[in-house]
């Protein structure tokens, strides 16, 4: 039987790409009774029927997976955030990169509508991108009004599977639509009484960007840490990981603990404040998590 990747998910249909088709499939019941769902970026082996309509018979083993957006088997997790309109959220981007930390998928640092700043608004989101860039993340500030912007990121996207992610109105669909003038993904302006934008896109799909896989996916609101544990969460700050081995107590979990090598760090200005009180309210945040049962 053919295999090919599910590149969109829409309406419980999956259109699933070989060497030189695509074609609708359905999942197979056997998939709900084992409460496997299949994914948009799975590699699967399926059963043609009729005018290219098609059953999904196997999922091959996932690299991994997000649950928000819903999506498998990707190299990189393409973080958009805006400098203004909204405005830049540190702990936003924080928790974006949380979740994609806890997942093994390397994180990028796209800031975007740096050409609505005024001098001062601009040296304020360099600063951010030097915290950033030293912790170790690959961060770019963009305007998609900007070709030379838009060209140096091409190397980003060739021969890669990204998903693109971020708050909604920060200008995924516009970044998206710039990259390939084929897309014609929807958008919509920034609502002025909610200060978020209004995304139209409903579904997860894979698209041709630079000789590379993106996945423009809906956009969030919020992100929970619901199956995080405390113990790892320190893990997902590369600034504290590199540093955790140097506490003095085993398990320490850099908040009330002695001699603690990542406080003293924050102390130092070796780790920025606001990186470890985000530390901090997030470990609040997962202690207080009520249990699943």
């Amino acid at each position: 039987m053919p295999e090919g990747k599910i590149m969109k998910a829409l309406s419980g249909f999956y259109y699933v790409k070989t060497a030189d088709d695509i074609y609708q499939c359905r999942g197979r019941g056997l998939f709900r009774k084992k409460k496997v769902t299949p994914l948009v970026g799975d590699n699967v082996v399926f059963d043609i029927q009729e005018n290219k309509d098609g059953y999904i018979t196997e999922i091959k083993e996932r690299r991994n997976e997000l649950k928000r957006p819903a999506v498998a088997n990707i190299d990189q997790a393409i973080i958009v955030v805006s400098a203004k309109e909204p405005d830049f959220s540190t702990l936003l981007l924080d928790r974006f990169l949380i979740l994609v930390e806890t997942n093994d998928i390397e994180p990028i640092i796209f800031i975007s509508k740096v050409d609505v700043l005024s001098s001062r608004e601009f040296e304020a989101i360099q600063d951010y991108q030097t915290i950033y860039r030293e912790i170790g993340y690959k961060v770019e500030m963009i305007s998609v009004k900007d070709d030379r912007d838009l060209d140096q990121l091409s190397d980003y996207f060739t021969n890669r599977i990204s998903v693109i992610a971020g708050q909604s109105g920060v200008g995924k669909s516009s970044l998206l639509n710039r990259l390939n003038s084929n897309l014609n993904i929807e958008t919509n302006e920034i609502s002025t009484s909610l200060g978020r934008g209004k995304h139209t896109t409903r579904h997860v799909e894979l698209v041709d960007i630079y000789q590379g896989l993106v996945a423009d996916t809906p956009g969030f609101s919020s992100l929970e840490f619901e199956t995080l544990e405390l113990e790892a969460l320190a893990s997902c700050f590369p600034e504290m990981k590199e540093r955790q081995q140097d506490c003095k107590f085993r398990g320490c979990l850099h908040v009330k603990e002695p001699k603690c090598a990542i406080k003293q760090a924050v102390e130092a200005n070796d780790i920025a404040k606001f990186r470890y009180e985000h530390y901090l309210q997030f470990y609040q945040e997962i202690q207080n998590r009520k249990p699943r049962y």
